[in-house]
């Protein structure tokens, strides 16, 4: 019989445990495009080789008690993948509202979500500034923060800023890469 209780508690706590972990992963934050697949080629419409626009972005799962969400592009491949020194900043998007679950295709600064406060890229620019490496193929890491914070007015911080102001506020973070080299 004791055998028997500790067989039923040892399921129990597994049991317990199991569905936690299931209601997580349900509940856990997704960022995918309409424009191309996790670990795939970004087409060239979204390049400096095309229109340079950026791809549309959807996201879904975004935990309770968010505020705000974050979206920083970056290429840590920079300049060239086999002996990177540097993280190449596309984009950066702040205070995006909670309610907001996607940024369309090649949108344009007047269409952000009201509220969306834009960063500087490294071309010194806020706006999105598509991939162009110099040599090989980069990744290029698309990173979707929820806050539990409106964050206040940066201006146009650099990416390196904003992370800082984040500090303390990431609830969950999703990320979606894309894969270009020039032709």
């Amino acid at each position: 019989m004791r055998l028997s209780k500790s067989i039923f508690l040892g399921l129990s706590i597994f049991y317990g445990i199991s569905m936690l972990y299931a209601k997580e992963a349900k509940n856990m934050m997704e960022l995918t495009s309409p424009s191309f697949e996790n670990q795939k080629g970004i087409p060239k419409q979204f390049t400096c080789q095309g229109e340079d626009i950026s791809p549309g972005l959807k996201w879904s799962g975004i935990p309770d008690g968010t505020k705000s969400l974050v979206l920083i592009v970056d290429d840590p491949d920079a300049p060239d993948p086999a002996n990177p020194r540097m993280t190449w900043v596309h984009w950066v998007l702040y205070n995006i509202p909670a309610t907001a679950t996607s940024l369309s295709e090649g949108i344009k600064d007047t269409e952000l979500p009201n509220g969306t406060l834009q960063g500087l890229n490294d071309w010194k620019r806020t706006g999105y500034g598509g991939p162009c490496p110099p040599i090989g193929q980069h990744r290029y890491f698309h990173k979707l923060y929820a806050l539990d914070i409106v964050l206040t007015d940066l201006g146009q911080p650099t990416k390196a800023e904003l992370e800082k102001a984040m500090e303390g506020r990431i609830i969950s973070k999703a990320e979606l890469i894309g894969l270009y080299q020039k032709k």
